[in-house]
């Protein structure tokens, strides 16, 4: 049930207004990493468990330590939270209290993309990593009704050898969680090139997942082509650069391939080097299936709402154009047929109820 939001008065600021209608707007979200969602509060808890960090253990303290100066220093920081998480407790708390967060924000399907390897290589069994992300799969849609899904990401920067962990992990009966749909591909993309990945995706695809590897994000538009031709890319994380090839933009939009948009993280990351001038705009205009996401939000000082305000303000969107984004990443999920009914159908009851002034 869609959780209940002031609606302003007639003729109060329509920026208000729209902040919130996205609050309480039913949403998708499809590009959203495990450990990037912990929160400051989760953090610090994790910090103050396990004291031989340099990770601060005051939330306040996480906004300067969470400042970054390009995309190598976001990922050295990222890794130094990925090593907090040291037991089956630490992943279950992580992964609940990520559900709640998604939850709050009327996130009703999400699929997290968690890096097992990271977990695995720094000793936690990984039976009891996987059972912990399921319990707590579990756990949040029965207590929130949040569905979550699993994508399992190869961290680039590891090789070859984190790539077959990670199928192993995917692929393998008795292993191979219920809630995983994806197998993908994240960390540092220069120096990482994606055809070496090819065997790994080939097998991951022939088991029934899907494709979802990041690409275009700090390097150009060639790394989206070898992720669409080598890795058999069903959608593109981030897919920045896709607009410096005006015939790579048309074939994302002929063939529906979507991006995973995040205009937040790209700016913290200096992949992008100002908001107005995020190149989300050109890919629309392209006809490019455009979803909007947070990635890690805590670190980057944002949420999904804050994501669906800040493409409403570039892309000029009013609450129906927010509505047809939001329908946007229930198209482009993995969810299944029933499911994408069900959600698109609480977005159209929405914001017609919006529309009318019956939401109060």
């Amino acid at each position: 049930m869609t959780r209940a939001v002031e609606r302003r008065s007639p003729g109060e600021d329509p920026l208000t207004d729209l902040h919130a209608f996205i609050a309480g707007l039913p949403k998708a979200e499809l590009h959203v990493h495990h450990v990037g969602s912990a929160s400051p509060r989760i953090v610090a808890t994790l910090a103050a468990r396990h004291p031989d960090t340099k990770v601060p253990t005051d939330p306040e303290a996480l906004a300067d330590y969470f400042t970054f100066t390009d995309f190598a220093h976001f990922i050295e920081v990222y890794l130094s939270v990925v090593d907090l998480i040291r037991t089956p407790e630490d992943v279950r708390l992580l992964t609940f209290e990520a559900a709640r967060d998604l939850a709050r924000q009327n996130v009703r399907y999400a699929e997290l993309t968690i890096t097992p390897f990271s977990s695995t290589h720094r000793g936690i069994d990984e039976r009891a990593f996987l059972a912990a992300i399921e319990d707590a799969r579990k756990a949040a849609e029965s207590e929130f009704g949040t569905v979550l899904r699993w994508c399992f990401d190869v961290p680039g920067e590891a090789g070859l050898a984190a790539a077959e962990e990670t199928l192993r992990l995917a692929v393998t009966d008795g292993l191979r969680p219920e809630g995983l749909v994806s197998f993908g591909l994240g960390g540092p993309e220069i120096g990482v090139p994606r055809p070496q990945f090819k065997p790994f995706f080939d097998q991951a695809i022939a088991a029934g997942l899907h494709s979802v590897p990041h690409a275009g994000e700090t390097t150009g538009p060639q790394t989206i082509w070898d992720a669409l031709r080598e890795l058999r890319a069903e959608r593109i994380g981030h897919g920045t650069s896709a607009t410096q090839d005006p015939a790579l933009l048309a074939h994302l939009a002929e063939h529906r391939i979507p991006l995973e948009v995040c205009p937040t993280s790209n700016i913290a990351t200096r992949a992008v080097p100002d908001l107005d001038e995020h190149p989300i705009k050109e890919m629309v205009a392209a006809g490019v299936l455009v979803t909007v996401n947070s990635d890690d939000p805590p670190m980057f000082g944002t949420d999904l709402n804050t994501e669906y305000a800040i493409a409403a303000r570039l892309l000029d969107l009013d609450a129906p154009g927010v509505a047809a984004l939001a329908r946007n990443a229930v198209e482009a999920s993995f969810l299944d047929p029933a499911g994408k009914a069900r959600i698109a159908a609480e977005i159209e009851t929405y914001t017609s109820a919006w529309q009318a002034g019956r939401i109060a």
